[in-house]
């Protein structure tokens, strides 16, 4: 997986630009749907991420790239991460996306392009 070029609003993957949050699961990019995490808004002042999301687990590191810092990770991912005993690396999108480049193989992401 080749990451091109990010900048606010957007990602480039593998010569595809993303326009919105994106999800990557075992190389497979996806667009991150955060409809179950809109009742959380206003509690946040952001979308935050919320386990009630479609987070891809299935691995032993998820990233989470928080824009520049502005995506707020509920608790509750937190914890479910601990249950699962799968490694949560939260930073700002820009270094998630060098976090990623370790171990690839084993990492799945949550990258947030919009702020």
């Amino acid at each position: 997986m080749r990451f091109e070029a990010f900048s606010f609003g957007s990602i480039r993957i593998d010569g595809v630009t993303y326009q919105h949050d994106v999800v990557i699961d075992h190389g497979q990019v996806r667009k991150r749907t955060k409809k179950p995490s809109k009742p959380f808004r206003e509690a946040f002042g952001h979308t935050p991420l919320s386990a009630q999301e479609d987070i891809p687990w299935k691995c032993r590191r998820l990233v989470i790239g928080t824009g520049t810092g502005a995506l707020p990770v509920m608790e509750e991912v937190k914890r479910e991460a601990q249950r699962r005993q799968v490694e949560l690396v939260i930073l700002p999108t820009a270094e998630a996306i060098a976090k990623l480049k370790e171990h690839p193989d084993q990492t799945n992401a949550i990258l947030h392009v919009t702020c």
